[in-house]
């Protein structure tokens, strides 16, 4: 019997990019424990289609729990059926997303369980799991073991290859859901408002641009034409989501996307603690800012002191340049 358990997270259509990291940190946790690993999908209409879509990934068993009663996410509704599920479990993973960071801690209350957040590795010490966290906004790296019979564990996207598909395909167990506790009764969801965004994916993105509070009102003006030349993300700073400039889904740092591109171009960007924390990852770090003394300037590979104003339009100017020389040639 499978020891790991993988909680996806369902959206009814392909599988979260979040979902197949913690796919990849279930097989390096398997290896050390000798074991299989199920894959757990709970939601509404659409899980059925997010079940099948996970069967090629080397799991003993997906896991299908299809209830219309789950189509909008409410933590106080999913968590007794995941906890249900997760009992058989030595290990319960997931992606450490706003779902899984929500969700996972209620679980692990739900089985006493011991928790780990946020870990970006998983290696063996002694024969049993240890678990690579960040800490003090990534300045520290801690090695945890957890004590408990079941063990639960939110791994950072970013520090996990997406999953690859393998050959053969997993079968699909259907299992019931179980009714919600009396908190799911307080509680009513009125609207759901999903943002679209036509941008690059953070999660994906091997090249991110992010841009501060320097930025103002003209964040978009200044940082899209950048983006565009380079097929990269947009990235913010929290100051920046907090003012208005750029809305919250696109903050970097310890309290929204951890990031971890090829590429990161920080612009009017000071280098809080806080937003370090959510890309110190980065393989090569490009800042600009127009005080030489922005503590960003301490981890950046390449440093330019401009205004930035000037600065980014001339970079786009001459990028678009360079590509019509190579292209004439």
């Amino acid at each position: 019997m499978a020891k790991i358990l993988v909680v996806a997270e369902s959206q009814g259509d392909m599988p979260e990019r979040a979902t197949l990291s913690a796919i990849t940190a279930a097989r390096e946790a398997s290896t050390i424990l000798d074991s299989g690993f199920d894959i757990l999908v709970v939601g509404g209409p659409g899980a059925t289609r997010d079940a099948a879509a996970l069967t090629c990934y080397g799991a003993e068993h997906v896991l299908l729990v299809e209830d219309a009663t789950m189509s909008v996410y409410l933590a106080e509704n999913f968590v007794d059926t995941v906890s249900s599920v997760a009992r058989g479990y030595s290990l319960v993973v997931a992606a450490a997303t706003t779902f899984g960071k929500d969700l996972l801690p209620r679980v692990a209350g739900n089985l006493d369980a011991a928790y780990a957040a946020d870990c970006s590795g998983v290696t063996e010490e002694a024969g049993a799991l240890s678990f690579k966290r960040p800490m003090h906004a990534g300045n520290v790296l801690g090695f945890v073991k957890l004590g408990t019979r079941i063990q639960v564990a939110t791994v950072r996207q970013c520090d996990f290859e997406a999953a690859v598909p393998s050959a053969g395909k997993s079968p699909i167990q259907v299992l019931q859901s179980v009714a919600p506790g009396k908190a799911a009764a307080r509680i009513e969801v009125v609207s759901q408002k999903v943002m679209q965004n036509d941008r690059r994916s953070l999660a994906d993105a091997k090249t991110v641009v992010s841009g501060g509070r320097a930025l103002k009102d003209r964040f978009f003006e200044i940082l899209d034409p950048l983006a565009s030349v380079l097929g990269a993300a947009i990235g913010a700073t929290r100051i920046a989501c907090h003012a208005g400039y750029a809305p919250g889904n696109l903050q970097v740092g310890q309290s929204g996307n951890m990031v971890a591109p090829r590429l990161y171009i920080a612009i009017g960007i000071s280098g809080s603690i806080q937003h370090v924390a959510g890309m110190r990852g980065s393989k090569v770090i490009v800042a600009i800012n127009r005080d030489p003394q922005a503590p960003v300037f301490q981890l950046a590979d390449y440093g330019l002191v401009a205004d930035l104003f000037e600065a980014v339009p001339e970079m786009v100017r001459h990028i678009q340049l360079a590509r019509k020389d190579v292209g004439a040639h």
